[in-house]
C-alpha cells in the first residue's frame, strides 16, 4: 500500500513530496515508512513498527490526512481500498 503526495508552494521551487508506504515485515508485523522532502533532493525517512495491519493502516490514514490538511495533494496511490 502506497500513497505519494506533492505540495507545490512556489512556482520557481521544486515541489515538496510526502511518500507513505506500508510493508509487512519479517517478524509478523507491519512497518509504515514515511519519506518526505523537496523533489530532486534526498528526503528524510522515518519508520514505525506496528503489530497489526489495522494499526498500521490507521497510522497511515492519520498521517495522510494531516498532510492533506497542510495542502499536499495525492498524486499516486496503490491499494486504494483505504483512500
Amino acid at each position: 500500500m502506497r500513497v505519494f503526495m506533492q505540495l507545490i508552494d512556489e512556482p520557481d521551487k521544486a515541489p515538496r513530496f510526502y511518500h507513505l508506504q506500508l510493508q509487512e515485515d519479517l517478524i509478523s508485523g507491519w512497518t509504515l515508512v514515511r519519506e518526505w522532502g523537496q523533489q530532486g533532493a534526498p528526503g528524510r525517512i522515518k519508520q514505525d513498527h506496528f503489530d497489526t495491519r489495522e494499526a498500521a493502516e490507521h497510522a497511515l490514514l492519520k498521517v495522510r490526512d494531516a498532510q492533506l490538511g497542510r495542502g499536499y495533494r495525492v498524486v499516486y496511490m496503490q491499494g486504494s481500498e483505504l483512500i
